[in-house]
């Protein structure tokens, strides 16, 4: 810099003030602004107004998350867990099925101890039963899932350093439905035909059980209609519920019932479907003879009265009380063979034959439908069957055919109620009549 200072003193004076001229026009030219950009910054200040808001564009930028940008971490991860499925087997118990799954007995102890009410379900485990369990990293038995119905599950899982059980019961939606069916052959392929499956046929059985003898009464061409119930969850059928309204025509003579909200079945004016004695005291399959005044017998090879009703039916099939009463008899003689008779009220008694096993004692007193003995073929008997005899004041009567005393009527302070429950039903048991009839009219008419 002292250089460049003594060479410019020692320049001409002339050349020095040219220097000197040149330097402080240059100078000007820097620090003074185009005439351009004086305009450009004097248009900007005059197309501002004060007072108002001017939106400026800002480029964009990446967002930043809020646990990010105050410092906070991200939620935990739920814990990873490994699933497996156990099938119950025969002689299986929560400690053997653990067991195979490599869980120690100090776990098997403390998921059957887990708290709430309903870990003791895990000590009545049924054969063919699923239990799915799951694993965590740990290796520990996180959760268990236990089905106990279509409906219920038991859950059992691990909060902390214990085990809680709780039971979850799905939304049961129930859908009325109807079927109707005409027997051609027997009652039993009728109602598969009709869709009821064997649970309803033998409660349609029962319902009108007072009334009919679903062995020896029934004929072709009598016809029935159902009101009744089917069950989904979530959309899945898983079964039938009850039945609400029953009509069965029976060799032209019609029976009605109508289910009410204690559970019983009524006739539509009120009257209860139980009688004091059932029609049959066996459910059957086959008949071997029918009620008749005289018959020939099989073994002794003569003409006698037959004064009861043979129900051929399997060796061990149940045999029931007709009614209440005491059981007077209950022994064996080579005639009889086993066999049970019972007195009940109004001189009416009830005898029993033939028994493989008799279920009852002397003196015992019994109720209507309880097991009493055993269909066999013990004394005068070729084939497993039931000899059923139904004496009134010491004469044999037809029990399918005596007028049998009639059960207390539906109480006065629900026959409103009913009415009107009577009401729909009959309606949904007439439109089953109609669609019966309209399709055995289309069955006619087509070629």
């Amino acid at each position: 810099m002292k250089s460049i200072k003594n060479f410019y003193h020692e320049l001409p004076k002339q050349h020095r003030i040219f220097i000197s001229v040149l330097g402080l026009t240059l100078l000007l030219l820097l620090l003074l602004p185009s005439e351009k950009a004086t305009a450009s910054r004097q248009t900007e200040q005059s197309s501002l107004e004060v007072g108002k808001r001017y939106q400026l564009s800002v480029p964009e930028t990446t967002p930043v998350s809020t646990s990010q940008s105050s410092g906070e971490a991200d939620e935990p991860a739920k814990p990873q867990l490994t699933w497996q499925t156990a099938k119950v087997k025969k002689g299986d118990s929560l400690a053997k099925i653990f067991k195979r799954l490599g869980y120690s007995a100090q776990t098997t102890y403390k998921v059957s101890k887990a708290e709430g009410e309903h870990s003791q379900l895990l000590k009545k485990l049924n054969v063919g039963d699923t239990l799915r369990i799951a694993k965590n990293s740990q290796g520990q038995l996180a959760t268990l899932e236990y089905p106990l119905s279509k409906i219920e599950t038991l859950y059992v899982s691990l909060d902390g350093d214990k085990y809680q059980s709780k039971k979850e019961t799905k939304n049961v939606e129930v859908r009325e439905t109807i079927a109707h069916g005409v027997i051609k052959s027997n009652f039993w392929h009728a109602g598969i035909s009709a869709g009821l499956d064997d649970g309803q046929i033998i409660n349609l059985a029962n319902i009108f059980g007072w009334d009919i003898d679903f062995a020896l009464d029934i004929r072709k061409g009598d016809s029935f209609h159902v009101v009744y119930e089917n069950k989904y969850v979530d959309g899945e059928f898983i079964g039938t519920g009850k039945i609400l309204a029953a009509e069965f025509i029976n060799q032209d003579e019609p029976f009605q019932a109508i289910r009410f909200s204690d559970g019983e079945y009524y006739t539509p004016d009120g009257k209860s479907m139980r009688k004091a004695f059932l029609r049959a005291p066996v459910n059957f399959r086959y008949i071997s003879s029918n009620f008749k005044p005289k018959r020939f017998h099989p073994i002794q090879k003569r003409w006698k009265a037959h004064r009861g009703t043979d129900y051929r039916a399997s060796k061990g099939t149940p045999v029931v009380a007709s009614g209440n009463g005491r059981v007077t008899h209950s022994t064996y003689n080579k005639y009889n063979g086993n066999y049970v008779f019972i007195q009940h009220g109004n001189g009416i008694v009830t005898k029993y034959l033939h028994f493989s096993k008799r279920a009852v004692k002397k003196g015992q007193r019994v109720k209507q439908g309880q097991v009493i003995g055993y269909v066999g073929s013990t004394g005068l008997s070729q084939a497993p069957h039931l000899h059923y005899e139904f004496l009134l004041n010491g004469v044999h009567r037809n029990p399918r055919t005596v007028k049998l005393p009639d059960a207390k009527p539906i109480a006065k302070k629900y026959r409103q109620a009913f009415a009107k429950i009577a009401e729909q039903r009959l309606g949904d048991l007439a439109g089953s009549r109609l669609a019966l009839n309209s399709l055995q009219q289309d069955n006619i008419q087509a070629p």
